[in-house]
Protein backbone atom coordinates (compact mmCIF):
# COMPACT_ATOMS: atom_id res chain seq x y z
CA UNK A 1 0.00 0.00 0.00
CA UNK A 2 1.17 3.57 -0.72
CA UNK A 3 1.71 5.98 2.28
CA UNK A 4 -0.58 8.95 2.29
CA UNK A 5 -0.22 12.18 0.20
CA UNK A 6 -0.78 15.60 2.20
CA UNK A 7 -2.41 17.76 0.55
CA UNK A 8 -3.52 21.25 1.29
CA UNK A 9 -6.85 22.82 0.01
CA UNK A 10 -7.99 26.44 0.46
CA UNK A 11 -11.43 26.87 1.43
CA UNK A 12 -13.61 30.05 2.60
CA UNK A 13 -14.48 30.57 5.78
CA UNK A 14 -18.32 29.85 4.99
CA UNK A 15 -17.14 25.86 3.72
CA UNK A 16 -14.69 25.36 6.54
CA UNK A 17 -17.33 26.49 9.41
CA UNK A 18 -19.70 24.60 7.47
CA UNK A 19 -17.26 21.57 7.07
CA UNK A 20 -16.37 21.59 10.62
CA UNK A 21 -19.90 21.31 11.39
CA UNK A 22 -20.92 18.13 9.28
CA UNK A 23 -17.55 16.44 10.66
CA UNK A 24 -18.57 17.52 14.62
CA UNK A 25 -22.19 16.67 13.80
CA UNK A 26 -21.36 13.18 12.36
CA UNK A 27 -18.81 12.49 15.30
CA UNK A 28 -15.96 12.14 12.56
CA UNK A 29 -12.33 14.13 11.34
CA UNK A 30 -12.75 16.70 8.84
CA UNK A 31 -9.77 14.77 7.09
CA UNK A 32 -12.17 11.94 6.48
CA UNK A 33 -15.32 13.82 5.49
CA UNK A 34 -13.31 14.77 3.19
CA UNK A 35 -11.79 11.73 1.67
CA UNK A 36 -15.74 10.36 1.58
CA UNK A 37 -16.50 13.04 -0.26
CA UNK A 38 -13.70 12.99 -3.22
CA UNK A 39 -14.11 9.24 -3.45
CA UNK A 40 -17.85 9.86 -4.07
CA UNK A 41 -16.75 12.85 -6.63
CA UNK A 42 -14.62 10.32 -8.35
CA UNK A 43 -17.24 7.20 -8.11
CA UNK A 44 -19.41 9.49 -10.07
CA UNK A 45 -17.22 10.68 -12.36
CA UNK A 46 -16.41 6.80 -13.79
CA UNK A 47 -19.88 6.32 -14.54
CA UNK A 48 -20.38 9.72 -16.35
CA UNK A 49 -20.21 8.45 -20.14
CA UNK A 50 -19.14 12.01 -21.13
CA UNK A 51 -16.14 12.27 -18.98
CA UNK A 52 -15.35 8.73 -19.80
CA UNK A 53 -15.64 9.73 -23.49
CA UNK A 54 -13.21 12.56 -22.72
CA UNK A 55 -10.81 10.48 -21.03
CA UNK A 56 -10.52 8.34 -23.49
CA UNK A 57 -9.82 11.02 -25.77
CA UNK A 58 -7.10 12.37 -23.72
CA UNK A 59 -5.36 8.72 -23.78
CA UNK A 60 -5.65 8.39 -27.28
CA UNK A 61 -3.62 11.79 -27.59
CA UNK A 62 -1.42 10.88 -25.24
CA UNK A 63 -0.45 7.05 -26.55
CA UNK A 64 -0.09 9.38 -30.52
CA UNK A 65 2.12 11.75 -28.70
CA UNK A 66 4.42 8.86 -27.14
CA UNK A 67 4.59 7.07 -30.60
CA UNK A 68 6.85 10.48 -32.12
Amino acid sequence: MKSPKAMTIRLSEEQAEELETVATVENRPVSEIIRAAIASHVEQRKQDPEFQSSLRDRIVRAQRLLQK
